[in-house]
């Protein structure tokens, strides 16, 4: 029996995603225009709106939807934002983050993710977005500042030279800490070097390549 792909992207938005507090109707609205089952490999498709993260290959993973649903309301993205995103992953997060900003910048060490993305996006009609391989925790360095970055693979600590590449009032969220209990966290530029933090939930997601925690030597 086929599956009903939009009554299952609409009882994700309503049974999965709203009730985990988000709100934003921008944000419920993006979720239910980008079609979901298009951003995952062909096998995972009946998967594609269940409450699990769902593995893309290098060891990476999906968000579930209500993560993916807190982030883009955290962010606050608006219509003239200039977006990075640090591990394109499938895409699907590219995509509902082109729908609420002006450009997204997105970046992954995995070049089989970006191309893959790439394809995708342009089937959903999404011609906001660039995509680039490369090594953004050691070596990339990006043209412009950004008004909202999201890291979206783990990392043990924030690298510092991420938040260089924010605009004056900017803001990042990254998954930080130590498996099995890492915190999505907001660092918001208040001025003078500083940053507001703010704890949003705690998650378990794969480390970005070369942002893993260091390894400890028992003797």
């Amino acid at each position: 029996m086929a599956m009903n792909f939009e009554q299952a992207r609409q009882n994700m938005v309503e049974n999965q995603v709203r009730p985990w507090d988000v709100l934003d109707t921008r944000v419920l609205d993006a979720l239910a225009q980008v079609r979901r089952e298009d951003f995952v490999a062909p096998q995972h498709r009946q998967l594609a709106f269940a409450d699990l993260c769902l593995p893309i290959g290098h060891g990476q993973v999906m968000m579930k939807p209500v993560i993916e649903g807190r982030v883009l309301q955290a962010l606050e993205l608006q219509p003239t934002d200039r977006v990075l995103e640090i591990g394109t992953g499938s895409g699907f997060l590219t995509a509902c983050m082109a729908k609420l900003s002006a450009h997204v910048t997105s970046v992954d060490v995995h070049g089989d993710f970006t191309a893959t993305a790439q394809s995708r996006l342009a089937a959903a009609g999404i011609a906001n977005a660039t995509l680039v391989t490369a090594d953004a925790v050691q070596e990339w360095q990006p043209q412009e500042t950004f008004d909202a970055i999201v890291v979206t693979g783990a990392v043990w600590q924030v690298p510092p030279r991420f938040l260089g590449w924010l605009k004056p009032g900017g803001r990042l969220l990254a998954i930080r800490g130590e498996s099995p209990v890492q915190q999505a966290v907001l660092l918001t530029q208040a001025g003078a070097g500083g940053f507001r933090e703010e704890y949003l939930f705690e998650t378990d997601l794969p480390y970005l390549a070369h942002a893993e925690p260091p390894r400890r030597f028992v003797f």
